[in-house]
């Protein structure tokens, strides 16, 4: 399998990874953790974990995801809040509820919502 390597300024180190990944979600769509309570909008990927190893360790040993899997950034809400979460993508699953992501951020880098997905903002796409 090919691999490349690229800096993240998150983890703040070169990341290997494997040239092509295939992801379950895309930039757009609507997500919800499934196990904890909150929801949100992808608007990144990493093609493996990329973040700091001291987040990595926070996370309860027998709940720690596998680092060889996309993670997804996301624009994310609850019922008290808004924030920013990095998440595995096994821990993630279609929203059923089907709404917009009411979180601050959304209209800077989407334009629109339309069939259960937002659609990202010309000027930010390549």
């Amino acid at each position: 399998m090919e691999r490349s390597e690229f800096f993240s300024t998150q983890a703040g180190r070169t990341i290997n990874a494997p040239r092509q990944t295939r992801t379950r979600f895309g930039i757009g769509e609507v997500v919800r953790h499934r196990i904890f309570d909150f929801r949100g909008v992808v608007f990144d990927i990493d093609p493996v974990f990329a973040n700091s190893e001291e987040w990595y360790q926070s996370i309860p040993e027998d709940m720690r995801p596998a680092r060889d899997q996309p993670y997804y950034h996301l624009l994310a809400e609850n019922e008290d809040e808004s924030y920013v979460a990095y998440v595995s993508q096994g821990n993630l699953l279609s929203d059923m509820e089907g709404g917009p992501v009411d979180h601050p951020t959304v209209p800077q880098l989407f334009e629109q919502f339309k069939d259960g997905r937002y659609r990202m903002r010309r000027s930010l796409t390549h």
